[in-house]
């Protein structure tokens, strides 16, 4: 078990210490769940009345609320980065392989790094290049060309297509595919002909990929996913997206095809964008919201209706439907107003 004191915590976040500097610290915990040894933040301040019970041996605090806790404390100007990196120092999260297991397959041409480790049944195709400490998980295939930057982790069954190349320090978990073929079809008379994806897939360093994503190749060119962007779990990215570093886009959302989004965005959880529109750096997108046409200003951007009674619901729609209607009805009586006067 790793151990860690309050005053190499201190020194580590540049953080002031109140208390016991001799603490150790082995891990880190919600301020409800948290434990002798443990460390707890609080960032929200309407949750302050639970520092009076709290177990834990430490918290990190801000400093307008370091006045309401008499224990061990680490003031910082922000306790969840402050928690987070906490967190990664005593993370106890397993490698994804040790060494290179005798069942996986890899090709005589691949180029493998010093450090590599390559789980069981993992398949690594002609060409393909490990950079440094790549960790490979079971079951996992890279295609022919790929290319997977020092540092870099794949969890158990991904699939990388050929002609994919992925920076350092990237993280992809179980079942997510990368480089799979876009949505190209040609319609002759009723028949659909396929157009051939051959482009690739260039994902920039320190992103993170979460579990049953899937990321389509280009058409032509390539799809890109610049340098820290992450990506939830079950994200449809279609052909020819481009997502601008540091944006962050939570689970089920999907991005039609050739649109681009900007650096430092946010979009919620449901969220669907259409094809070939851009979206303008730093813009928040609510959760459940379609985006249908291009977004140029920074801001928060939202749509959909809120949850309601299936019989209101029902009544509305048929008055939304009713809006057009009405709307010209107005302008009419608008116009009749002004003709009076």
């Amino acid at each position: 078990m790793q151990k860690v004191t309050l005053k190499e915590l201190g020194q580590l976040l540049g953080a002031t210490i109140k208390g016991d500097a001799s603490l150790e610290i082995t891990s880190v915990a919600t301020l409800e769940d948290a434990a002798q040894g443990q460390l707890s933040f609080l960032a929200n301040s309407k949750y302050r009345a639970q520092l009076e019970a709290t177990q834990a041996s430490a918290v990190l605090l801000s400093e307008k609320d370091a006045e309401f806790y008499q224990g061990n404390a680490l003031i910082v100007g922000d306790p969840y980065v402050a928690f987070a990196r906490v967190a990664q120092l005593l993370d106890t999260t397993p490698k994804q392989a040790l060494g290179i297991h005798p069942s996986a397959q890899i090709d005589p041409s691949a180029i493998i790094g010093e450090g590599v480790a390559i789980g069981a049944n993992a398949v690594i195709d002609a060409g393909v290049i490990l950079g440094e400490n790549v960790q490979v998980g079971p079951g996992c295939v890279i295609g022919q060309d790929s290319i997977i930057g020092s540092g870099s982790r794949l969890w158990a069954n991904v699939t990388i297509y050929h002609d994919v190349h992925m920076g350092q320090n990237c993280l992809v978990q179980s079942g997510t595919v990368i480089g799979s073929d876009g949505f190209g079809y040609a319609n002759e008379r009723g028949n659909w002909i396929k157009i051939p994806q051959t482009g690739g897939v260039r994902i920039g360093n320190n992103v993170e990929i979460g579990a049953c994503t899937s990321i389509d190749r280009g058409a032509l060119s390539h799809t890109e996913i610049h340098n820290g962007v992450i990506i939830d779990n079950q994200v449809q990215i279609a052909h020819n997206v481009v997502i601008g570093q540091n944006t962050a886009m939570a689970g089920g959302s999907i991005i039609a095809g050739s649109a681009t989004i900007g650096k430092y965005c946010i979009i919620g959880g449901g969220c669907a964008v259409a094809g070939h529109l851009s979206i303008a750096d730093g813009v928040h997108i609510s959760g459940g919201t379609n985006v249908t046409s291009t977004i140029h200003e920074k801001g928060v951007y939202s749509s959909a209706t809120i949850a309601m009674e299936n019989k209101l619901w029902r009544r509305n729609t048929v008055r939304f439907r009713q809006l057009d209607e009405l709307f010209n009805r107005v302008k009419l009586l608008e116009k009749s107003a002004k003709g009076d006067e």
